[in-house]
């Protein structure tokens, strides 16, 4: 297996994309695909990353910039970007320091950090790792209710600050590279603890089937009630349901179809995002994942009216390459790709991005331009 990227190595690399070769390098197995893999044909896993890149920037000039601000927020609490690393399993698959070192890096970037269920640490170990990490944890509901809410419980006890239900698993989607390559997910401390163990666990550790608990709006209160942290459900797509959302009191709404990994040919999260926050009107925020890569579609997504994005896969290809360090170096990246990216908008903070910045790509035809 290559080494990790040194320092040097790691400083050449000029955007989030080019850890992706060395991350495959270093993955093992089927772990990689794992990752990298979406559901059937993986149309929407495409589509995820291209539908940012057909929005088109309306900059404006002579505009007065003193001075570059890209701070953003994230549940009222201020943080130095607009971006938090997304939940992301088992990523001891990509380094042996999984969740601890993504939480360290982001503690040191100033950004959150959403801590899976499906993890390879205890909700304890990632947080004894980083006690300065903005810690989020995001919650699968596991074999029952009843051990679903020591889940939250624990959280609140080692100092995470909010839960993340994700409400767009009620069955796994159809994976076909996990097919081909016999993929297992390896043990997952948060996950096994719930006595779903042995011969029964199944590809996935019993997480693929969370239907059979019976998740549904009626649910709500009830996982509410388990703690006093803000509650944020995690894969929402359409209006409607962003306005259910709102009418069951959630504190946030994360715009996202799981990675492009369960229903193929959904809405990309670019496309559904400004539905969804219309029909919020302000009442909850907003945030997306999906294809994020580069600070340029961070500039986007806030301008449809995110508050602001989750990262994932470029994050754990980072950690496969560079460990730590190589998260750190992501992260550094998005941080420059906004510094440069708003005062050639003509903005001098991420509250200057306006709606009036972006528009869809217009395909002119050259008759009509005559």
């Amino acid at each position: 297996m290559p080494a990790l990227l040194g320092p040097e190595e790691l400083a050449s690399i000029a955007n989030l994309r080019e850890f992706e070769v060395p991350a495959r390098a270093r993955m093992t197995g089927p772990n990689f695909d794992y990752v990298a893999g979406g559901s059937w044909d993986e149309i929407t896993l495409a589509e995820n990353d291209a539908a940012w890149r057909e929005f088109r920037f309306v900059y404006r000039v002579l505009t007065e910039i003193p001075a570059v601000d890209v701070s953003g927020s994230f549940l009222g609490r201020s943080r130095a970007l607009p971006i938090a690393i997304a939940p992301m399993a088992a990523q001891a698959m990509a380094h042996p320091d999984a969740e601890g070192a993504m939480a360290r890096a982001a503690a040191a970037a100033g950004i959150p950090i959403v801590l899976s269920t499906s993890a390879s640490m205890t909700i304890e170990a990632v947080a004894e790792a980083s006690p300065d990490a903005d810690r989020l944890f995001q919650l699968y509901l596991v074999r029952d209710l009843g051990y679903t809410r020591s889940l939250v419980e624990r959280a609140e006890a080692a100092g995470y600050r909010a839960i993340v239900l994700t409400v767009d698993l009620p069955v796994l989607g159809y994976r076909e590279r996990d097919r081909r390559s016999g993929f297992r997910l390896p043990r997952m401390p948060n996950v096994e603890g719930s006595k779903k163990g042995g011969a029964d666990r199944g590809r996935y550790a019993g997480l693929e089937d969370q239907r059979s608990i019976g998740l549904t709006w009626a649910n709500l209160a009830t996982i509410r009630s388990w703690s006093a942290l803000p509650l944020v459900l995690k894969g929402i797509v359409a209006p409607d349901d962003a306005r259910l959302a709102v009418e069951h009191g959630v504190d946030g709404i994360i715009v996202s179809n799981h990675g492009a990994r369960q229903l193929d040919r959904s809405l990309a999260t670019a496309d559904a995002l400004e539905g969804v926050v219309a029909a919020v009107g302000g009442r909850t925020e907003v945030w997306v994942d999906g294809g994020i890569r580069r600070g340029l579609d961070v500039v986007i997504a806030l301008a449809l009216g995110a508050t602001g994005v989750l990262v994932g896969r470029p994050f754990c290809w980072a950690l496969a390459a560079g460990g730590e360090a190589g998260v750190e170096r992501a992260i550094a990246i998005l941080r420059e790709e906004l510094e440069i990216a708003l005062p050639l908008l003509g903005c001098g903070s991420i509250a200057d991005i306006r709606r009036e910045l972006v528009t869809r790509r217009a395909v002119v035809k050259y008759e009509d331009a005559q």
